[in-house]
């Protein structure tokens, strides 16, 4: 299991192609929060019941106007299937060449086998690591973590986060 960046970290910018002839910046997202999650593989078992979770809960993401990107090393077309086949309602990035790039500075890199580890990070409008959670590879990691931060996040936008947090993000 690799050590994906930690909460506090500025996440690296990167720019993927969210459809054959398209890309996409992560940047350009500033001003809103984002969630990246990374996953082995498109047609992958657990894959497939994760991605199908976070599509049927989009609802909740966009509550508190955060943009989900899924990122794999799969190329741009065999998403663009998957993601038909699928009926998925949030894009997914093609982190195919060089293969793993953008995965490595994340630390979510599997070098023996080639894929994504099953990675999740929350950014803030800043762009800066919010959360970030590495599951076991063969586990689903759900959406929990993902909705408790962004709660967080707008806890303190809107000026509710109580004090009590801000003591123990040391």
């Amino acid at each position: 299991m690799s050590s994906v960046l930690a909460a506090g970290t500025a996440a690296p910018d990167f720019t993927l192609r969210v459809t054959p002839d398209q890309n996409l910046t992560l940047s350009n997202l500033r001003g809103r929060p984002v969630i990246l999650a990374f996953y082995p593989a498109d047609w992958s078992p657990v894959c497939g019941d994760q991605v199908t979770l976070y599509n049927e809960i989009l609802p909740e993401f966009h509550k508190h106007k955060a943009e989900l990107l899924g990122i794999s090393v799969d190329g741009a077309w065999c998403h663009a299937a998957f993601a038909r086949d699928r009926r998925l309602q949030f894009p997914l990035l093609a982190d195919f060449e060089p293969k793993g790039d953008v995965a490595r500075k994340y630390g979510a890199y599997r070098a023996q086998e080639g894929v994504c580890e099953r990675a999740l990070f929350v950014l803030d409008r800043q762009g800066i690591i919010a959360w970030s959670y590495c599951s076991p590879i063969a586990v689903n990691p759900g959406a929990d973590g993902i909705l408790d931060a962004l709660e967080k996040l707008t806890d303190q936008d809107t000026g509710h986060g109580n004090l009590e947090n801000a003591h123990h993000d040391k």
